[in-house]
């Protein structure tokens, strides 16, 4: 099949699905000769509010973190009102956190089909859990960073051999499945949905750059210390504060990052479906 284009899309907060993203659509512009890769950030939400239409000679790499099993349940409308396949090929990418991507891949793939696109190839790569970095930490690394080239090799190999679109690969999960419930570390379920992060005045600096990553635009940029919007728990500001002031201290969400970092510490392999 002939493919004019490569370009990556992805819903990224923390950085570690762009990463592999970006390795994948990178990769596969190298195997099958073409331009540089386009990207298109749909992290920000003026990003997600516009229209992203592909059409036929198009492949497109577009990737998803796993919040509790699934997609993220306030991006996924995202995804769904604002791409438009129009034929275009589609890999399909989710990172999760160590545990477990659950049924995610399953759900985009099922998304990325009813929008308009021709699913070629599909994957699931761990990387360093948004709560903790005792889960994944330094992933993707070198080892993925090989996987995914591998994978853009095997793709490329695929897309040369065929002469008309093929079925979309099978995915294990159910893309109508429940969201994962969070347990807590006696294994009773724990809920922390108005969880949301802290400051400590005395660290920070009020330079902003919380408010301005918050990939829902819940921070207030005038008082950073206020969280007026929906927060996700991404983590970004936590991250993204060059300072150390933002956190979380709410008991049911710690208890929770507690068990998944006595119970999920062995290292999960990426899973590739062609």
């Amino acid at each position: 099949m002939e493919v004019k284009a490569v370009h990556g899309l992805c819903y990224s907060a923390t950085g570690v699905t762009e990463k592999v993203v970006r390795g994948l659509a990178e990769g596969l512009e190298g195997a099958l000769g073409l331009p540089q890769a386009v990207f298109h950030g749909f992290r920000k939400p003026e990003e997600r509010a516009v229209d992203y239409a592909f059409g036929p000679g198009d492949l497109v790499v577009v990737g998803t973190p796993t919040y509790a099993g699934r997609m993220p349940n306030k991006i996924a409308p995202d995804f769904q009102a604002r791409l438009q396949g129009n034929g275009a090929l589609a890999a399909a990418v989710v990172t999760f956190g160590n545990r477990a991507y659950d049924n995610s891949l399953a759900e985009l793939c099922t998304l990325l089909k009813a929008k308009g696109f021709h699913t070629v190839a599909a994957g699931a790569f761990p990387g360093r859990h948004a709560f903790t970095d005792a889960l994944g930490e330094g992933r993707p690394d070198w080892d993925d960073r090989r996987a995914i080239q591998n994978f853009a090799r095997q793709i490329a190999g695929k897309l040369r051999e065929l002469e008309a679109v093929p079925p979309p690969p099978v995915v294990p999960g159910d893309p109508e499945a429940p969201y994962y419930i969070p347990k807590g570390l006696d294994g009773e379920p724990v809920k922390f949905l108005k969880a949301k992060p802290q400051t400590d005045l005395s660290k920070c600096c009020g330079c902003g750059v919380c408010a301005r990553t918050c990939p829902m635009g819940a921070i207030d940029p005038k008082n950073v210390a206020e969280v007026p919007g929906t927060c996700i728990k991404c983590q970004s500001c936590v991250r993204k504060c060059t300072h150390h002031a933002k956190y979380f201290d709410d008991p049911a969400f710690l208890s929770h990052v507690a068990m998944l970092e006595k119970n999920f510490r062995e290292p999960k392999e990426v899973e590739t479906f062609l």
